[in-house]
C-alpha cells in the first residue's frame, strides 16, 4: 500500500485498471513482488514474558530467534531463569518496547 501511495495509485480501481496493473506491472512493482520471498512472516506478534502485553509488529531482517521478548522496564530478577550452561544475548530496540532475549548453549555461543 506504502509503494502504491507513493507512485500515485489510487486507493479505488476498476477492474480494467486493475488488470492493467497486473499485465502490465511497473517495474517497482516487479521488484516489490521479486523481493517477496516467504522466509520471514510480514507481522508478527511479541508478548511480553513477564506481563503478558503484546503488539503485532513488522520484523526486523535484523532480529534472531529470540528465546522470549520482555518489557524493557521489567527487571533481570523477574525474567525467566536462565539454565545451567546457557549464555544470554539480549537485544534492544525490538517493537515499540521490548527487548529480545537470545538463550543458547555455551558450547553453541
Amino acid at each position: 500500500m506504502e509503494m502504491a501511495q507513493r507512485h500515485g495509485i489510487p486507493s479505488r480501481l476498476s477492474e480494467a485498471e486493475l488488470r492493467s496493473l497486473q499485465d502490465n506491472p511497473p517495474a517497482w512493482l516487479i521488484q516489490s513482488r521479486a523481493n517477496r520471498t516467504g522466509k520471514r512472516p510480514v507481522w508478527v506478534h511479541l508478548t511480553c514474558a513477564v506481563c503478558g502485553y503484546s503488539e503485532a509488529v513488522r520484523p526486523k531482517k535484523w532480529w534472531p530467534d529470540f528465546s522470549f521478548v520482555f518489557c524493557g522496564h521489567h527487571k533481570n530478577s523477574e525474567l525467566p531463569e536462565l539454565f545451567l550452561d546457557d549464555v544470554r544475548s539480549e537485544y534492544e530496540g525490538v517493537g515499540s518496547r521490548f527487548v529480545g532475549v537470545v538463550d543458547v548453549r555455551e558450547d553453541q555461543a
